[in-house]
């Protein structure tokens, strides 16, 4: 799979192979999309044990990275589905970059948007991506992570403790539907 380089600006500067893009620790385009029920409680799931990096670890609902020629929402839509066996309405909230060491010798270099969504159903975990999956409130989870945060991804505890206005603003039905592009 290629992922999308950019710059800061997120602007297309090119293409590249997406382990290459990781050994490199070039930036790239890529989204991370947090799913919340009517009781504004987020969907989360465990890594699949055999993943690439971070594996066995507890985040967001999906993430992954557009291809070329794809927008975010049209990516979203696309691994939603691959990963979690569902689709619902989505909207770019926000973005922002990280850098990060990981595990394997990889880093992450993202310009990661946000994608918000609403749903009330469970998913069908795709065994390859997820193993596990829970609704969460985000007090318990802030607290949880604060206790075990060994037990997170790195751009999760980013988004959750950086940005968490920005996602909160974001993450009611009503705000869904405003917002929705």
């Amino acid at each position: 799979m290629e992922v999308i380089l950019v710059n800061v600006n997120d602007d297309v500067i090119g293409t590249m192979e997406k382990l290459e893009a990781h050994e490199k620790g070039l930036l790239h385009r890529a989204f991370s999309i947090f799913v919340f029920n009517s009781n504004n409680e987020l969907l989360i799931h465990q890594r699949a044990f055999g993943k690439y990096h971070s594996e066995g670890l507890w985040t967001n609902t999906c993430c992954s990275h557009p291809s070329p020629g794809e927008t975010v929402i049209e990516a979203a839509h696309r691994r939603i589905q691959e990963e979690m066996g569902f689709d619902c309405e989505m909207h770019n909230a926000f973005h922002f970059v990280y850098h990060a060491e990981l595990d394997n010798n990889l880093i992450e270099y993202e310009l990661d948007h946000v994608v918000i969504g609403h749903s009330e159903q469970n998913p069908e975990l795709n065994p390859d991506e997820a193993i596990d999956f829970k609704w969460v409130n985000l007090t318990d989870l802030l607290k949880d992570i604060q206790t075990n945060p060994e037990q997170y991804t790195f751009w999760f505890k980013t988004i959750l403790q950086k940005h968490f206005d920005q996602l909160t603003e974001h993450m009611t039905y009503e705000s869904l539907q405003k917002n929705h592009i």
